[in-house]
């Protein structure tokens, strides 16, 4: 019997039916939730490549000579870049929390929707593995029925959700639209739960402060800044993170002053100020020694919340400003508000639409791209949006 129990032949065909059975255990995806990301390079021997595509991506930055002008920068900064991923474990967590993200998204959503059900997700990022036409591709071979885009970055911007927008439409441009519903969720700047997975992050920090200065601690949220350009053309990004700044502090329900600053400019022409490091030392200036940076724009860690505020802002330059005590939140990450929020945004989304927002169709007053005009011409397209029965306009 033991001999029988344990003989190749025996242990293979006890595995082989096993696998068989883990087979038809696992059901084909219904709905596909694609997750919309710029993505970070996991290792360091991605950082060149991964700085060439954005620097010579108009989508996200306009560059004179761009062909010439952007593999030069990308080039110039690639050693500076890797030794600040080396400096925060060797790559970036990105990829680990959205798939993590994705997973327990997708496991609330079987749950909340199982006409919908079995949901997948699918990770989608602009500059890195998973590519967008790669994931397309693989979402078609799956065989869904619906098809969720989910853009990761809750505030809307031209340079980010569009651009990711954008290579969606591209892969599709000369090709047929396989027979999957598509619908599109480009922003959701204020959903409730977002806000206040923000909130609870913060309160977290203020823990950690003595009783008789945690009323005054000033609250600095931080998010990444975009060239005055952009802003004077229209872009809503920067009205879209105040409206989540105030949407946090209303569920805080805290009196701490706030202050909205931006962080990660790159190039010389002029970004949205202030800049969250000169405020850093301008606070300092004016007595205020206790603060809190909070990342709203971001939903998990990367290079600009590890390196960028933990490094460069809350070691270096809060103790050459002086800085009593500096903390700064987490981002959502797996927080169990921050995967509420999401099911929230996508289960709404499934059950009253609209498959795409009339706010997203909608251009910047002063656009003047055809390549942005393309693109939502294509989204109408996609997402039916003629055929749709009229519902309510969602919020941003």
């Amino acid at each position: 019997m033991f001999n029988s129990m344990f003989c190749p032949k025996t242990m293979l065909n006890q595995l082989s039916s096993t696998m068989r059975s883990v087979s038809q255990n696992v059901k084909k995806p219904k709905t596909a939730i694609l997750m919309l990301n710029m993505g970070g390079p996991k290792t360091t021997d991605q950082v060149a490549d991964y700085l060439l595509r954005i620097m010579t991506d108009r989508d996200m930055i306009q560059l004179p000579v761009q062909s010439k002008l952007g593999p030069w920068i990308a080039n110039r900064r690639t050693e500076e870049v890797k030794k600040k991923y080396q400096e925060i474990g060797g790559g970036s967590p990105i990829y680990k929390w959205t798939d993590l993200q994705g997973n327990l998204l997708t496991k609330a959503l079987d749950q909340m929707l199982p006409e919908s059900a079995p949901h997948k997700h699918y990770i989608a990022f602009r500059y890195v593995p998973p590519f967008t036409d790669e994931v397309l591709a693989e979402l078609e071979k799956d065989g869904v029925e619906r098809a969720v885009i989910f853009s990761q970055y809750p505030q809307y911007s031209c340079a980010t959700t569009g651009s990711s927008l954008n290579a969606i439409a591209d892969f599709y441009r000369n090709r047929k639209l396989p027979n999957i519903r598509f619908s599109l969720i480009e922003r959701w700047a204020t959903n409730k739960l977002l806000a206040q997975v923000f909130a609870e992050r913060i309160k977290e920090k203020l823990e950690l402060f003595d009783r008789k200065v945690r009323d005054q601690v000033l609250i600095m949220f931080t998010a990444h800044s975009l060239p005055l350009k952009a802003v004077s053309r229209g872009d809503t990004y920067p009205h879209e993170v105040a409206a989540s700044v105030a949407a946090t502090m209303a569920a805080l329900a805290l009196r701490n002053p706030h202050r909205l600053v931006w962080q990660s400019k790159v190039g010389p022409l002029p970004w949205l100020q202030p800049y969250t490091d000169d405020a850093i030392k301008a606070y300092a200036k004016q007595g205020c020694k206790h603060m809190i940076l909070v990342p709203i724009a971001f939903v998990n860690e990367h290079i600009e919340t590890l390196h960028e505020l933990d490094i460069e802002y809350c070691d270096e330059v809060a103790k050459e400003a002086g800085v009593t005590q500096i903390e700064r939140a987490a981002a959502p990450n797996d927080h169990p508000t921050f995967i509420a929020a999401m099911a929230d945004v996508v289960a709404q989304h499934l059950t009253a639409g609209p498959r795409v927002s009339r706010q997203y169709l909608s251009r910047c007053a002063h656009c003047v791209s055809q390549r942005c005009k393309s693109s939502k011409e294509f989204y109408k397209t996609l997402c039916n949006f003629d055929n749709e029965p009229e519902m309510a306009v969602t919020k941003i």
